[in-house]
């Protein structure tokens, strides 16, 4: 197997390299990041060539409102930090695209629907491009009841309608700006946080980070 380092040095010396997955495009949910960051380090051009996309797929089908999105990808699988991304779904007024194992879309859907976002719109896509594509819409509520039982086969990809756009109080967000702090998260990724899942402006955001 090669390692970053010996792909970098056939690089260097000319030899062009293609970077391909076998399921989805590559650095979406994929390692092949560091390989394109160690890249980008040694001045080596990369260039994308545009190819199937569940992630663009699913919100192209999905029914629901995609000018804007946010995509997380998969998941935490327990604890704190997949409360927190929960947390953040359910405040978003984005939609948000999700990837999940079969054996855990209803998990997920459940988890969602009770952290308060249980009657939002959403779609469950399957196998997206492949020959058995599905998908099935509904709330987050009854999707979540669906695969309870359904034969859940394949790769799936959630999409969740954003929340009702709303006028955070300002309590509200200084709360979500302590917790972020107490995480260690820095000011200007606050800042980012801020305007995306609240949806407020840049200079309040940059305020409210800075305090």
């Amino acid at each position: 197997m090669f390692t970053n380092a010996a792909i970098i040095a056939q690089l260097t010396a000319g030899k062009p390299i293609a970077l391909i997955t076998d399921a989805g495009t590559p650095l979406v949910s994929d390692p092949g990041s560091r390989l394109v960051a160690a890249a980008t380090l040694n001045d080596i051009p990369v260039v994308a060539i545009p190819g199937a996309s569940a992630l663009l797929a699913a919100l192209v089908v999905s029914g629901i409102p995609a000018d804007q999105f946010t995509f997380i990808g998969f998941l935490p699988r327990k604890g704190r930090d997949r409360q927190r991304a929960i947390e953040v779904i359910v405040r978003s007024t984005v939609a948000t695209v999700i990837y999940e194992a079969p054996g855990r879309v209803a998990d997920t859907l459940h988890d969602i629907a009770g952290a308060g976002a249980g009657d939002r719109a959403a779609s469950v896509s399957r196998e997206l491009t492949k020959k058995f594509e599905e998908t099935r819409r509904g709330t987050v509520s009854s999707l979540a009841v669906h695969y309870e039982t359904a034969d859940a086969k394949g790769e799936f990809v959630i999409v969740i309608a954003g929340a009702e756009d709303r006028e955070s109080s300002d309590e509200e967000l200084r709360e979500a700006v302590a917790e972020m702090k107490r995480d260690g998260t820095s000011s200007r990724e606050i800042t980012d946080r801020l305007m995306s899942q609240f949806g407020i402006a840049r200079n309040r955001a940059y305020k409210l980070a800075h305090e």
